[in-house]
């Protein structure tokens, strides 16, 4: 994977966006916010945790695990109330939980702009999933040293 191409997973969401109509677009970002996983206990009961995206225009928090075998685990936590902030945590967590670290590292900062979303969504939201993306890498390259 280079700095241009998507992984497999993330390319498959893209592929799903780009794949049906503009409206549909809105309906499936709605059901990756309903797919968003519940955040395990250690997160849950201990949010301090978690580091906040303020760029995000909902409240949005994260985590990185970067494990001994060199995958990276994510973990978001967004209110339901805000379906397109949990819809885009949850694009994030389906195309690149698991993956090895470098190979997200190698995600484009911009890849959200693939999704075909700019004209349903303010740019504001999309900036929001891009600094999502940029404090998930900042988060594995603090994590490696």
């Amino acid at each position: 994977m280079t700095a241009t191409t998507l992984g497999p997973r993330l390319q498959e969401v893209v592929d799903d966006f780009t794949g049906v109509g503009e409206q549909d677009r809105l309906a499936l970002l709605l059901e990756f916010s309903a797919g968003l996983p519940p955040l395990p206990a250690r997160y849950a009961e201990h949010r301090d945790r978690m580091e906040p995206v303020p760029e995000c225009q909902s409240p949005l928090f994260l985590a990185v695990e970067v494990a001994a075998d060199g995958t990276a685990h994510l973990f978001f936590d967004a209110p339901p109330e805000a379906p397109t902030t949990r819809g885009f945590a949850s694009i994030l967590q389906a195309g690149l939980d698991g993956l090895p670290a470098d190979d997200i590292l190698a995600t484009p900062g911009e890849f959200s702009s693939q999704l075909g979303l700019t004209g349903l969504v303010s740019p504001l939201r999309l900036r929001g999933m891009a600094a999502m993306l940029a404090r998930i890498k900042r988060q594995i390259r603090d994590q490696r040293g």
